[in-house]
């Protein structure tokens, strides 16, 4: 028998069935695939309100931090030209990482 899993302090030793529809639990599969964690984290978390980060996002917000330090070390190597431009852009990278963090705050 294989043990159960700990989280926190306490093992996870008890188990709950729940009936689905089959749609339902090829959605349930989709979501936590792309949460890039198991069905039944993604359960727990929902059920009990923890965050769900969507592994695509978590991807999307590295990429857009990458973007901005490239972005920088542009601007210092060419002595600020473009320092509107430059700028600008960098709010509206900074804005769209706000924007995706906000959304997993909701879900």
């Amino acid at each position: 028998m294989m043990p159960f899993e700990v989280r926190g302090h306490f093992p996870l030793d008890a188990i709950v069935n729940v009936r689905l529809t089959t749609d339902e639990k090829d959605r349930l599969k989709e979501d936590a695939a792309l949460a890039g964690m198991s069905v039944s984290e993604l359960v727990r978390r929902r059920y009990f309100g923890r965050p769900i980060v969507a592994h695509a996002d978590i991807v999307m917000i590295r990429e857009l931090r990458r973007l901005g330090g490239l972005l920088k070390h542009l601007y210092t190597s060419s002595n600020g030209e473009h320092a509107q431009e430059t700028l600008a852009t960098l709010h509206a990278l900074k804005a769209a990482i706000e924007a995706i963090s906000r959304d997993h705050q909701k879900n």
